[in-house]
């Protein structure tokens, strides 16, 4: 589950009064804004350096799942990630984009 600060919260009502401008504002100096309607969260404003780094890491994950996969099936014959994808019914970009 997420961890969300609780001073990041505002309704769609507060949000649509401090306006776009401030909301990214806060974002791009690190502060999150959680928009919430009926009290459940909806949207996130973050920093497109955040959004890369949740990419990065996501990747990371990828690769090292793989990594484990391989190391767990291996049978002593080299095989490349792209067949061992293949032999799950996967492409690369499918475990990237996560379909």
């Amino acid at each position: 589950m997420t961890m969300i600060d609780t001073q990041s919260l505002l309704s769609i009502s507060e949000a649509s009064q401090r306006g776009v401008s401030a909301l990214v504002r806060a974002a791009e100096h690190g502060h999150d804004q959680i928009v919430l309607r009926n009290n459940k969260p909806v949207a996130a404003v973050v920093s497109m350096r955040r959004l890369d780094d949740e990419q990065r890491l996501r990747d990371d994950l990828t690769d090292v799942t793989m990594l484990a996969a391989r190391m767990l099936t291996t049978t002593g014959a080299a095989v490349t990630l792209d067949d061992l994808l293949a032999e799950f019914g996967y492409t690369r970009d499918q475990v990237r984009d996560g379909d």
